[in-house]
């Protein structure tokens, strides 16, 4: 029984940690008053990108690299259409989950059912992978939970310790009082959503070469729509993104564990979006002044408007 359980806590560590990287740039993209829509997008070019650049250089981390400076890239697109263009932020979002999704439709059609063969090893953390029990679950584990854990914990204190952190906030709640301090808000955004894209994009890079070693399309299987609604269920807040995140992470693992019992599999499929919905449920019932959601959200941002 202990093995299960551990084994059960392994797994779910492990599907979390692309939700808690998209979720960690959404964040983010979010405190800086643009909302991106696109995460599932981005996380389907970031997969496609890993996935080919890894099987022809035979180099994952290449692919990994790759597959960052393409969600940066995509996510320049967002930037220029929300921020640039003052278009609305909803439409310009759908547009690019749905030209990721196409794009890397086509760009991996020829690597569909294709193994990838070569492997990241884990890393096992000396003496820390020997504590009973959470010595499997935490230090025995591949290196995106950790580059995961890492990332999520150094945007806390981005956001809450530092000085850019500050400017990412501001423009986020009072764009006009941000820029009256010298703050270039337009940099301030683009710089966010650049840096949000490149997390959705590394995401996209587990799911790929670390946690199916393969590509079909449509593999990120909604976690992007999942990471946008936990960024809300985190409050915008990257430290309470890393639990929000792994619970979600259960409730994948969870479906698997219930096929057995003789439950519908279309049924457990819905599970994970099931929990989505209710958590928005809930959330929708908590007092808006409560949630600590950026002021200026998703509100374009006119330079000498009064």
């Amino acid at each position: 029984m202990e093995d299960i359980i551990i084994s059960t806590l392994q797994r779910a560590m492990v599907a979390g940690t692309p939700l808690l990287l998209a979720t960690t740039g959404e964040v983010i993209c979010e405190r800086s008053g643009i909302l991106n829509l696109g995460v599932e997008g981005v996380m389907a070019m970031g997969a496609v990108v890993a996935f080919i650049v890894t099987m022809t250089t035979g180099h994952p981390w290449l692919g990994v690299l790759a597959a960052i400076a393409v969600g940066m890239a995509f996510s320049i697109i967002h930037a220029f259409t929300s921020i640039t263009l003052q278009a609305n932020q909803v439409v310009s979002g759908l547009a690019l989950t749905m030209l990721g999704l196409g794009l890397s439709g086509m760009l991996g059609k020829p690597y569909v059912g294709k193994p990838l063969s070569i492997k990241m090893e884990d890393w096992v953390i000396p003496y820390f992978s020997d504590i009973p029990y959470l010595g499997k679950i935490l230090f025995s584990q591949g290196p995106f939970f950790y580059i995961a854990i890492f990332l999520a914990m150094a945007s806390w204190f981005l956001l809450e310790r530092t000085r850019l952190g500050i400017q990412i906030r501001s423009t986020g709640e009072n764009p006009k009082a941000t820029e009256t301090q010298g703050v270039n808000v337009f940099k301030i955004k683009y710089l966010s959503v650049i840096i949000g894209g490149g997390f959705s994009a590394l995401a996209g890079a587990h799911l790929s070469i670390s946690y199916s070693k393969s590509w079909i399309e449509g593999m990120t299987a909604g976690r992007g729509w999942i990471a946008i609604a936990l960024t809300i269920f985190a409050l915008w807040n990257p430290g309470r993104a890393i639990w929000a995140s792994f619970l979600f992470g259960g409730i994948f693992v969870v479906q698997y564990l219930l096929q057995p019992l003789g439950i519908s599999p279309n049924f457990l499929s819905m599970l994970p979006y099931i929990a989505t919905l209710l958590i928005l449920l809930l959330i929708s019932l908590k007092d808006p002044k409560k949630l600590n959601a950026p002021a200026m959200l998703a509100e374009p941002y006119k330079r000498g408007e009064r």
